[in-house]
């Protein structure tokens, strides 16, 4: 038997091993594999999968186009009609900058029907609005003191209030009597036509006021008042007897105290009764307001004016306020009526920007009764200009991650108007891409058999709609995302 030394086992073992590693040895280099260029958009999730994800049922809608060409980037539904919920005030904000211009402003003033004699007013003192959706406490507050500084101390006639020829009850009839969110709509509307309700325990029973508050001061009102009836249900009864907004609420919906916002019926009286009582505080004695049936004729005493129409517009589409939107509907069409100021407004878009099947039944979107499709929505958007000035006004909108979490700092900009009523969310705007690129898009969302199954006293907070609405914005933020990882150049 032949002996071998160590070298030479050890030689013939790593022959061994060497041999066998390069008898399977690759074909190709073993460096790291470049990824595809486009391996971000083979890995977005496909749109089918995201919508059956949500669960929301009803129907789902969406366009997004090039906002510069209006070439459609991708579609779903694009021509199903769908209700807009608070989207329509981006519709009314291009009619309202068309029609009225920008630096639109409106007025309010105090006018005087006779001589001021040693600090009386020979006649009446009118105050009459011009429009102004956003006149406030504080601002007739300032009215009043310049009224004083005009002489004035007391009036001999009446106090006057004047709005135009119509006063619009409510924007939409199918919603409960008592949400803050569906007022009247006059010339005349002061705090958006809202008066603030507040009750404490007192003893055995309670306490309620009812005032106009603003930051700085709270003017009690006495056009309105509230009492507190030994019931359950319903929590809130409104009655109009003696021209006055009268309310009853529910004893054990109560709790130990609290508060919240009452819609305004009689907007007008209103601002007359809140004007007497702000009025009085600088040493003006003024009596109760009543309405006036035609426009004043006399001596301008004061003046108010509102900022512009695009402040106005940019701050009615950050907090989605229903009553700017109708009076800014109304003032930019002219018509007497919501429906026909909407039908105004359904023509002009058929008209500017080619848009021919929608409908509108308002200016605010809170009626579902109103449809426009994606289509025709992005195509508005591409009209009014990827550089236009709604795109100047609109909101930041935040974009979200896989995990609906905010991303901080995101390279995707997006500005946008939402909407939401029960069981109805959209959201339409711009994104920019991380790379520039400007894209216009609409996405609507909405089960409307669940919401017209709904009894008018569950409108407000129905079981269920927080969900289904949390669903459908994450849905829209997947959207977002996939459209700016597909469509980026």
């Amino acid at each position: 038997m032949a002996r071998f030394g160590r070298r030479t086992v050890l030689g013939f073992l790593m022959f061994g091993v060497a041999d066998a590693a390069l008898a399977g040895a690759p074909t190709v280099s073993l460096r790291p594999v470049r990824k595809p260029s486009d391996a971000v958009k083979r890995a977005v999730k496909g749109v089918e999968a995201l919508i059956s994800d949500a669960k929301l049922g009803g129907k789902v809608s969406f366009v997004v186009a090039d906002a510069r060409t209006g070439q459609v980037l991708e579609a779903h539904n694009p021509l199903a009609g769908q209700p807009p919920a608070s989207v329509a005030k981006a519709i009314t904000t291009l009619f309202a900058l068309d029609r009225l211009g920008s630096g639109k402003r409106f007025k309010t003033q105090l006018i005087a029907t006779g001589p001021v004699q040693k600090g009386a007013l020979a006649g009446d003192l009118v105050l009459r609005g011009g429009g102004d959706p956003t006149l406030s406490t504080d601002d007739l507050f300032k009215m009043a003191g310049r009224l004083k500084t005009a002489g004035v101390t007391s009036v001999k006639g009446k106090l006057r209030v004047y709005g135009g020829a119509s006063v619009i009850d409510r924007i939409d009839a199918d919603q409960p009597d008592h949400v803050g969110y569906n007022p009247a709509v006059a010339g005349l509307n002061l705090n958006f036509n809202r008066v603030y309700l507040e009750w404490k325990r007192n003893g055995g029973g309670y306490a309620v006021t009812m005032d106009a508050r603003s930051d700085k001061i709270r003017p009690g009102v006495g056009f309105a008042k509230t009492t507190v009836e030994a019931r359950s249900l319903p929590i809130f009864k409104y009655s109009g007897s003696g021209g006055r907004d009268n309310w009853s609420v529910a004893s054990k919906a109560l709790g130990k105290g609290g508060g919240r916002w009452l819609p305004v019926r009689r907007p007008e009286i209103y601002a007359g009764d809140v004007l007497q009582t702000v009025a009085r505080s600088h040493g003006i004695k003024l009596p109760f307001p009543v309405r006036a049936s035609t426009a004043p004729r006399g001596t301008v005493l004061v003046e108010h004016l509102s900022q512009d129409v695009r402040v106005i517009a940019r701050d009615m589409l950050r907090f989605s306020t229903n009553l700017t939107a109708e009076v800014l509907g109304l003032q930019s069409s002219g018509a007497g009526s919501l429906r026909a100021s909407a039908r105004a407004m359904t023509d002009w878009l058929k008209t500017k920007h080619g848009v021919r099947k929608a409908k509108f039944v308002d200016h605010s979107g809170l009626g579902d009764a109103s449809q426009i499709s994606a289509q025709e929505m992005v195509k508005a958007l591409v009209g009014a200009g990827a550089k236009g000035e709604l795109r100047s006004i609109l909101k930041p909108i935040a974009v979200r991650d896989e995990n609906n979490k905010v991303v901080q700092n995101s390279p995707t900009k997006v500005v946008a108007k939402t909407g939401t009523l029960n069981f109805v969310s959209a959201l339409a705007g711009y994104v920019r891409t991380p790379d520039g690129r400007d894209l216009a898009f609409a996405i609507f969302m909405a089960d409307v058999p669940r919401r017209r199954a709904l009894k008018k006293s569950e409108r407000e907070a129905p079981r269920g709609s927080r969900s289904w609405n949390g669903r459908a914005k994450k849905l829209q933020a997947q959207l977002i995302n996939r459209w700016a990882a597909l469509h980026g150049t």
